[in-house]
């Protein structure tokens, strides 16, 4: 397959004018590529276009003139090199069939969105090779909060893909003296990564809100890193990935920064809001609560163990009272510490 010059300007399409969709479009624009960013809101639109921010996500940091807010989706990608998809997960399969058809031949496909299709249990990379199986695939996943990301606070990431060649030019494409692209041809690890860490970023921030000592937090982190890696092994993932920025570092960010959405809505939830309040008072997708049902009844079909998303399904989706289940875990098995270091552990 041919591709563009990956050192030239090439023509990027961003699909969702989210915070995150935003920032990785920023970053691309300011490295001198033409982007386009597809939104369904027009006043989102037009605030960038008058304004130069997108006042919704981003307000207050100012985009490149190279970033081209559009509503049209074939204007969007028609000429696209790459073609990056940043809607919530329940949205990205209709988006990405609408926009297969419009691609030119060699343009490459890279996900930004973190979670699971409702119903078939499909990643977002899975699902951009059921509908684009002639074109590169990729994944972006890493301890990426937008808003720091857009203040241009150094932050890296990881492009996870099988083909090597779209490793490059994605690495080439978006890292600049404040943002840094390492690869990983994990894809399925990597992403996975990424959905799962949600769950235990509401789980931090709920315990968070109760007044959870350090210890604490020490141990929900890792114990957390060692559930994740167990579910992720027994689906395919190489469990060094989650020793990189994709799993650790990913997780450590999101289960202690109030700028991640998971976390806010498991705090919330500890100060006393129902899940919806807790999802109204966020104001944007929270994926891990759809990861946490999907994962919970995918563990429960393949016998994992995993005491701490079920401790949290139990809180959220079956009403059980917070400190009963604090206790139950306490009492649980006593478990190896370190995941994977030996035969019949």
């Amino acid at each position: 397959m041919t591709h563009a010059n990956e050192g030239s300007p090439q023509t990027i399409a961003v699909l969702g004018g989210g915070s995150f969709g935003t920032a990785i479009a920023n970053i691309a624009a300011t490295n001198g590529h033409r982007v386009r960013l597809w939104m369904r809101s027009e006043k989102q639109a037009e605030d960038i276009r008058t304004q130069g921010e997108n006042s919704r996500y981003l307000p207050g940091y100012a985009l490149s003139a190279n970033l081209t807010p559009v509503l049209d989706l074939n204007e969007a990608v028609s000429d696209a090199d790459c073609v990056f998809v940043a809607v919530p997960s329940k949205a990205f399969r209709s988006v990405v069939e609408q926009a297969v058809s419009l691609l030119q031949p060699h343009t490459a496909l890279v996900s930004l969105t973190k979670g699971i299709e409702p119903g078939s249990f499909r990643l977002m990379s899975q699902i951009l090779h059921d509908l684009a199986p002639a074109h590169d695939i990729g994944c972006i996943s890493g301890p990426n909060l937008a808003k720091e990301i857009a203040d241009h606070q150094i932050s890296a990431t990881v492009i996870a893909s099988y083909s090597q060649p779209l490793r490059a030019r994605v690495q080439t494409m978006l890292s600049s003296q404040y943002f840094r692209v390492y690869g990983n041809p994990d894809i399925y690890g990597v992403e996975l990564a990424g959905a799962l860490k949600n769950i235990y970023a509401i789980i931090t921030g709920l315990a968070s809100a109760l007044g959870m000592a350090e210890n604490t937090r020490a141990a929900i982190i890792t114990r957390s890193l060692a559930e994740m890696s167990r579910f992720a092994v027994r689906l395919g993932a190489n469990p060094m990935t989650f020793l990189g920025l994709a799993g650790v570092g990913d997780l450590i960010v999101t289960c202690s920064s109030k700028l991640s959405r998971n976390y806010r809505v498991g705090y919330y939830i500890g100060e006393g809001d129902s899940l919806k309040q807790a999802i109204k008072r966020v104001g944007e997708t929270a994926e891990g609560i759809n990861t946490l049902r999907m994962v919970h009844e995918k563990a429960g079909e393949m016998g994992i163990y995993m005491p701490l998303a079920s401790g949290l399904y139990a809180i959220i989706y079956e009403d059980k009272p917070i400190a009963a289940v604090a206790g139950q875990l306490m009492a649980g098995d006593l478990a190896q510490d370190v995941e994977f270091m030996g035969a019949g552990i």
